[in-house]
């Protein structure tokens, strides 16, 4: 009985620790005939809720991209490149601060090849892929496949209503590497997985909540450019115009909300045609090319320019004076071309809100532009609809003065602003090194201080007006503006200033790591005689860690103390929020620089082993590369495969307590740390 039940306990503890294997993508594997010559080699992937695994094309220094590899030969030949089904959702990653892309649910990539010759033979391949959710990431897999094909199967053309059932060989490698990544899915016939394709089947995204993000963000766009003296004056005229020139207050209503109307129409066909000539994914691609944020960041300099009062940007007079002439002919005719020459006229305050809404909503891509322009002309739109219905509260606007030149300056350092953080996405996507973190901070803290000092009345510029004393708002706004420009100050030595996270460049792309004025670390607690081992470099937070367990493992027991495995990524972006939230805390960077020996063992380094250190895993896995030998290092030790992940040794490589995950609890993890020393010491 006593066997019994060690033998119960010990089977209890394996099923929980393989439970902690996580395998929530399967894959399949087909082949669809097109014609006597060609086919194509089908990957369908699906994914457990909540999971997705990156797009085809990243850009360099990002997670690592899906990929889908038909080895060639004097026989097979490829045709064109790999295809998607449905496209990978597009998101602009503050994390990586660059645009990343993801499948989620069901995606379906294609590879079209030639064969040379009509006979029977082996189709083989591999599919590379790395998943992860909103807490975990898993290692890149590399799965490999192998299809028959036999041409005497019938062919299948375009227009058959069916597609030939081909027998799928699934080689026994991969069912070794990962029975669950290959799943009961794993073998079928080209015929259902031909229909999968056809039908098709849409991912979850979170498009619905983004557009909204936009519609709001355009709508606020709007109610600031109300503000502006191109547009606020136009209010109580146009209103009164309706109102006077209307023979019964039914019809100046109608031909006000008309006019409202026509300028949500107006805005949204401008949204529609910038959608329509470059193309969602064009204005995507466009959004994120270096030499379109350089041109749009000055751009938005000479915008700014021209709101402190330099010069006036006006568009050509013929087209004011042509849609002039059209609001002559009164009714809904002349209250659209009243709406149009609106447009035409307030472009000089309109324009740069309008350009920079745009790419915003670029960034976001399919009908983000459009739905941009709809939120920034129904807040345009709205006083005037409002006003017609209600023409006695006119009287409750406040009159038109300098105050409206103000609010046009305040926009021009806020454009300014922005224009610095285009110029600093072109700086760092060619890698120049002209805007480092620091020196952009510089810049915004000078920006937003002038801004201060002008809310002030302390810097006049060309059309503002005198100002004896400073109003209540005014004064109070530029507490808020000194108080936003006192935050950012400590940036400059390493400070997080989380209030502006994706707005500077991130902390890796800077004159110094760890800020300005602040030297390097020279070691810290975990170098007793002053300098840096072999093998320890500079981690996250300028913590001394090595990259290598077995040269870890040296120095622990040289040193006398456990050792922290921290199983991460590149492309993990929980292992950078952990990185930025946890280990930025000074308790727990202190307690990893003087009380452990941490290693960093990178799950996704491509590096490759020299072929004497490669070898083949207990679960039939080809380990090539170093990424591979710590992936494959934390599954067979520690039966986990996500991360990020952190264990605790001791001298003898046994953890100390249990591990940890994902988890943003500052003081748990301390405790963590804290009971680890104890029981090592103990």
């Amino acid at each position: 009985m006593m066997r019994l039940s060690i033998a119960m306990v010990l089977w209890g503890l394996t099923l929980m620790a393989s439970a902690q294997i996580v395998q929530p993508v399967k894959w399949a594997f087909s082949l669809k005939s097109i014609d006597a010559q060609h086919v194509e080699v089908v990957a369908m992937a699906t994914m457990d809720k909540g999971w997705h695994v990156y797009g085809m094309h990243l850009p360099d220094g990002g997670p690592v991209p899906t990929r889908l590899v038909v080895e060639v030969s004097d026989e097979i030949e490829l045709v064109g490149s790999v295809t998607d089904r449905p496209a990978a959702v597009e998101v602009f990653d503050k994390t990586f601060d660059m645009k990343v892309s993801y499948y989620k649910g069901t995606v379906w990539l294609t590879q079209k090849i030639k064969l040379a010759k009509s006979q029977p033979m082996v189709i083989r391949g591999e599919v590379e892929f790395m998943a992860c959710n909103d807490e975990q990431c898993l290692p890149p897999d590399v799965l490999p496949f192998s299809l028959n094909f036999s041409p005497q199967v019938a062919v299948v053309t375009e227009k058959s209503q069916s597609a030939p059932s081909l027998e799928v060989v699934v080689p026994i490698a991969v069912e070794s590497v990962s029975d669950s990544v290959v799943g009961d899915s794993a073998v079928q016939p080209a015929e259902a997985v031909a229909s999968m394709v056809e039908s098709g089947s849409e991912p979850s995204t979170d498009e619905g909540h983004s557009h909204w993000a936009i519609f709001w963000l355009a709508f606020a766009g709007g109610l600031a450019a109300l503000l502006t003296p191109c547009v606020f004056p136009m209010i109580p005229m146009t209103v009164s115009f309706f109102t006077k020139h209307s023979k019964t207050r039914a019809s100046g209503l109608r031909n006000a909300s008309f006019y409202a109307l026509s300028i949500i129409v107006i805005y949204v066909i401008l949204g529609t045609v910038v959608t329509g000539i470059f193309g969602a994914d064009s204005l995507n691609e466009l959004s994120t090319a270096a030499w379109f944020n350089g041109l749009f960041g000055v751009l938005l300099i000479v915008f700014a320019i021209s709101f402190f009062g330099a010069f006036e940007l006006v568009l050509p007079s013929k087209w004011v004076n042509a849609a002039d002439r059209g609001a002559d002919k009164g009714g809904l005719i002349g209250s659209f071309f009243m709406a149009t020459t609106l447009a035409l006229v307030s472009f000089s305050c309109t324009g740069p809100i309008v350009g920079g809404l745009i790419v915003q909503a670029a960034r976001e891509g399919g009908m983000a532009p459009v739905v941009g322009m709809l939120g920034f002309s129904s807040a345009i739109a709205l006083p005037f609809a409002f006003f017609a219905a209600f023409p006695g509260y006119l009287n409750s606007l406040p009159k038109s003065g300098g105050w409206l030149n103000s609010v046009k300056v305040v926009l021009g350092f806020i454009e300014l602003a922005f224009a610095f953080k285009f110029l600093s996405m072109a700086d760092m996507i060619l890698k120049l090194g002209w805007l480092p973190r620091e020196l952009f901070l510089a810049v915004w803290i000078v920006i937003f201080g002038a801004l201060g000092f002008y809310l002030l009345g302390k810097i006049r510029l060309p059309h503002d007006s005198p100002m004896e004393r400073v109003p209540v708002s005014r004064f109070m706004l530029s507490m808020v503006v000194f108080s936003f420009t006192i935050y950012m100050i400590p940036g400059l030595w390493g400070a997080p200033v989380k209030l502006i996270s994706g707005f500077p460049p991130p902390g890796r792309y800077a004159e110094s790591p760890f800020g300005v004025g602040k030297e390097m670390p020279s070691g810290g607690g975990a170098v007793s005689s002053g300098h840096i081992p072999e093998g320890m470099h500079h981690g996250p937070q300028g913590i001394l860690m090595f990259d290598d367990y077995e040269k870890a493992l040296v120095h622990a027991r040289k040193e006398n103390k456990p050792l922290l495995l921290d199983f991460t990524g590149d492309g993990c972006v929980n292992c950078r929020k952990m990185e930025d939230n946890v280990w930025s805390d000074p308790v727990v960077k202190q307690m990893l620089e003087n009380d452990f020996v941490v290693v960093s063992l990178v799950v996704d380094d491509r590096e490759v082993l020299p072929e004497s250190e490669q070898y083949v895993s207990q679960t039939g896995k080809r380990i090539r590369t170093k990424g591979h030998k710590w992936s494959d290092f934390q599954m067979t030790r520690f039966h986990r495969n996500s991360q990020p992940h952190y264990v605790i040794l001791n001298l003898d490589e046994q953890p100390i307590g249990s591990d940890k995950a994902y988890d943003l609890d500052v003081d748990a993890y301390v405790l963590w740390l804290k009971n680890a020393v104890d029981v090592f010491h103990r």
